[in-house]
């Protein structure tokens, strides 16, 4: 499956109340390392039917950048029963990302 776009009107329904974890990749265009991330995230959502991943581009998700206080990117965020459990900030291998989900 792939990664789909987070935004703040389908933020409740795709994250809040998914019953798969959900691993959101905050990002945006700009930055070298979310480019270099961004390549794994949709690895892990091709390769992993079982997990929700879903994109968030913090220059057009404002509110929901700072809701989550993201202050530096790329974060990813590990929801779970619609909680954060998770977060991690920067350039990691899948290994790393999917260890983070045990």
């Amino acid at each position: 499956m792939a990664a789909i776009t987070i935004t703040k009107e389908n933020f409740q329904s795709e994250v809040l109340e998914s019953k798969k974890t959900v691993i959101i990749d905050f990002w945006a265009a700009w930055c070298g390392p979310c480019q270099m991330l961004s390549p794994v995230v949709d690895e892990i959502a091709a390769e992993n039917p079982d997990i929700k991943v879903g994109k968030v581009n913090v220059d057009d998700q404002v509110d929901l950048a700072k809701e989550f206080h993201i202050l530096s990117i790329p974060t990813l965020g590990i929801f779970k029963n619609g909680q954060l459990i998770h977060r991690s900030t920067g350039v990691q291998p899948k290994e790393s990302i999917l260890a983070l989900l045990k």
